[in-house]
């Protein structure tokens, strides 16, 4: 009678964990290895902000030294919400919204250009009426673009095979006038958002007598945006100090000492002492933060996580029904992950200093709402497409290939 009681509450028990693992599931679809990268990357985030703004906080903010801490754990439970809500949408959908978002970029980038607040010795922010709240309109800008290309490049596959010119022009017009507008305020972004632009061309399988094409067209944005744009100057003395090893820049000499006293295992959570003297070590120069309270090894991991996110989103890519979705998701996790590169490149002094926040974890509104909704694309692709019939699935592999 026992032995029966005791085996009807296993099963009990048995039933309630499965019941919450396919509660869980239902809750997190898509990609498990995504969202378990995701929220790694959100933790280290907020462990390494409340760290680097712990004296800033305590200056600006009369003692309160977990003031930003809260701001930006409220920043990433912001960028979950987007996330979760933009995995539930099918992929499709934001092919259609794309070119509407373009729409919208091309005055807010130039109202932007003119008007915006400065912040950080850059314009590149708007203010939301009646909410007082910064809106960088960039990055609105590079995920219509990246999703836009993709949607464009699906849709012409036949076309870039029969009669390239014609299929191409459009794609190109667009790359270069979203891509000069942004570069106006942030060189650096538009390089990215140009790169990832050029990769989709190849990937989409696109002549390289066009992708030369394309290259003259990015050069000639380039060019309006340093000589018309607010950046030309900065970015010039950037280069110069880049390549000077005799008058190294203060921030980058402050991030070089950060990481040669990281050593192997770092100084601990919490233990920073460049945090006192690095500009913007909340978001410009985390890294540095990073390999000094945690070292070789914390650097390794989180370069790890990046490149984990990179190759599931790849995966979803390959796996892709549709064309768009393997262009979509190529695109967004490239763009996620060089950017992440570039901003590691800039701590450790391999490329110039540029404006770029390390994704998910360096602290920005705009940046964690648009790298969480960017994820939510990804694993929307990685979920496949589901709520159509096989033969619908046929019909619209045909109109995208």
């Amino acid at each position: 009678m026992e032995n029966t009681a005791k085996q009807t509450a296993d099963d009990s028990g048995q039933t309630v964990a499965l019941q919450r693992r396919i509660e869980l599931k239902d809750i997190f679809q898509g990609d498990p290895v995504l969202w378990g990268v995701v929220f790694a990357l959100s933790v280290i985030g907020i462990l390494l902000v409340y760290s680097a703004t712990g004296t800033l906080a305590f200056r600006r903010m009369e003692g309160d030294t977990e003031a930003y801490l809260v701001r930006h754990s409220l920043l990433v439970l912001v960028g979950f919400i987007a996330m979760w809500f933009c995995s539930r949408i099918d992929y499709r959908v934001y092919s259609r919204l794309s070119r509407f978002a373009l729409l919208l970029s091309v005055p807010l980038l130039l109202v932007t250009w003119r008007y915006g607040v400065t912040l950080n010795d850059a314009t590149r922010w708007i203010t939301i009426p009646y909410f007082n709240q910064t809106f960088q309109p960039s990055d609105l800008a590079k995920f219509a673009l990246i999703v836009n290309v993709a949607s464009m490049l699906a849709k012409r596959q036949n076309a870039l095979r029969t009669d390239t010119q014609r299929a191409f022009t459009p794609i190109l017009i667009w790359c270069g006038v979203i891509c000069g507008l942004i570069g106006l305020s942030d060189l650096s972004g538009a390089v990215l958002l140009f790169a990832t632009c050029m990769l989709l061309m190849f990937i989409g399988r696109v002549p390289s007598r066009y992708l030369t094409s394309l290259l003259i067209v990015g050069l000639l944005a380039g060019m309006f945006a340093v000589a018309v744009g607010q950046r030309g100057e900065t970015a010039k003395n950037r280069i110069q100090a880049f390549f000077n090893l005799d008058d190294m820049p203060f921030q980058a000499e402050q991030s070089h000492i950060a990481i040669a006293t990281g050593g192997f295992i770092g100084k601990g959570p919490g233990q920073s002492t460049q945090r006192n003297y690095i500009p913007h070590p909340y978001s410009d120069f985390i890294f540095a933060i990073l390999v000094e309270e945690y070292g070789f090894i914390g650097a390794a991991v989180v370069i790890g996580l990046y490149l984990t996110l990179l190759y599931r989103g790849m995966l979803a890519a390959a796996n892709s029904e549709l064309a768009f979705g393997g262009l979509l998701s190529a695109g967004l996790s490239f763009s996620l992950v060089v950017q992440a590169l570039v901003n590691m490149g800039v701590a450790v002094g391999i490329v110039p200093i540029t404006g770029l926040p390390l994704p998910l974890i360096s602290m920005g509104g705009t940046s964690m709402l648009f790298t969480g909704v960017s994820i939510g694309v990804i694993i929307s692709v990685s979920r496949g497409v589901r709520t159509i019939k096989p033969l619908e699935v046929r019909q619209a592999r045909l109109r995208f290939q």
